[in-house]
């Protein structure tokens, strides 16, 4: 096998015990990453925090999927209210991850004669979640089981602001100065022409 150490580092091609002996003298682990090259290459690191980013990477690219997986959530018509509260916050993380979830009423007995016992609960769960998810599939019996799906909620496109009106603040601007200048200027002519008016001497009669 082709063997890479944690920094990066060609090796070479060694016999599996002998590489086996490298990680262990360096406290790590050696984990195989391209099983299918010839020869397989192995690199030496610490497998709890590579099988940590692999997990986080994989579940990034599957955000980015349209459509995730459908979590199944199972319930009883007679569920208490700290365990609906549980279940709602495991569905709405399913929802933003992007993933469906279907709600299984599942029934026993004398409880499959009462429906809408499960229905109410339901219809009381989808509208706790509406902020997160829509109903796919309302609440209906399939066999002995009542069964609703909910899909994740689509986030509004943000609108597009409106450009402002060509010229429209410049031109508004403009008119008031006139509109000032014109008002400062009558006010002048009002006050030279009572000035004039005061300086002119009689006419006699």
């Amino acid at each position: 096998m082709r063997v890479i150490d944690s920094d990066g580092k060609q090796l070479g091609v060694m016999p599996t015990r002998r590489a086996v002996r490298i990680a262990q003298e360096q406290g790590l682990d050696l984990v195989e990453v391209a099983p299918t090259a010839n020869p397989p290459v192995c690199k030496i690191l610490d497998y709890g925090r590579y099988r940590y980013e692999q997990e986080k990477l994989a579940k990034e690219a599957k955000k980015k999927q349209k459509g995730g997986d459908i979590k199944t959530i199972r319930l009883r018509p007679a569920i208490g209210a700290h365990d609906i509260e549980t279940k709602v916050r495991n569905a709405i993380e399913f929802l933003q991850e992007g993933d469906k979830v279907k709600f299984v009423v599942i029934f026993r007995s004398r409880e499959f004669g009462r429906p809408q016992i499960a229905e109410s609960l339901l219809r009381k769960i989808a509208e706790t979640v509406q902020d997160y998810g829509v109903v796919e599939k309302p609440p209906g019996m399939e066999g002995k089981q009542m069964i609703m799906v909910v899909a994740p909620a689509k986030k509004p496109a943000a609108k597009p602001k409106a450009p402002p009106a060509e010229g429209g603040s410049t031109d508004a601007k403009n008119e008031d100065e006139q509109d000032s200048r014109q008002a400062l200027q009558a006010h002048s002519d009002g006050q030279t022409d009572a000035q004039e008016s005061r300086e002119q001497p009689p006419v006699p009669e």
